[in-house]
């Protein structure tokens, strides 16, 4: 049993869930400018609730988008546990229309100018190794989340 296996079963011991409860994958928090575990410490702290992903990476790799209640383990750089996040809401929303109040809540900028200049290098970063351009009304896939379990 790997000590991701060991986390999850500590998680549904400790909050009574139910042990048919599956986790849907781990997550790794990185962004531009955060350097070690800056991100997991936003997430854990309660700053860091939503995150912004592009349409394209779910086209791309035929993955479906996440659902409400699915349940993740965010690890840390080191690939350790640190804590379980359940999906409030998923909706799809062009670049574009972003609101600071849906772009605050990734913590991690002052204001949605600072947070469309670093999101569009980062997109434009990652259209060019997946083979997708950015453009001003790319989607993104905006996720919103409750941690429900921390050590």
């Amino acid at each position: 049993m790997t000590e991701t296996d060991e986390f999850w079963n500590r998680f549904i011991e400790k909050t009574g869930r139910s042990p048919e409860d599956r986790c849907a994958g781990d997550l790794n928090f990185e962004a531009k400018g955060f350097v070690g575990d800056e991100m997991i410490t936003l997430v854990l702290s309660g700053k860091k609730t939503a995150f912004f992903t592009s349409w394209a990476t779910y086209a791309i790799d035929q993955e479906p988008l996440p659902v409400s209640g699915e349940l993740y383990i965010v690890l840390d750089r080191s690939g350790k546990a640190r804590c379980v996040i359940e999906t409030d809401s998923v909706e799809v929303v062009p670049f574009n229309e972003v609101t600071w109040p849906m772009a605050e809540k990734e913590g991690e900028d002052e204001n949605l100018g600072a947070w469309k200049e670093k999101k569009q290098e980062y997109l434009e970063d990652e259209g060019a190794i997946l083979g997708f351009e950015f453009e001003p009304d790319i989607k993104l896939v905006y996720q919103t989340f409750t941690v429900v379990y921390k050590e």
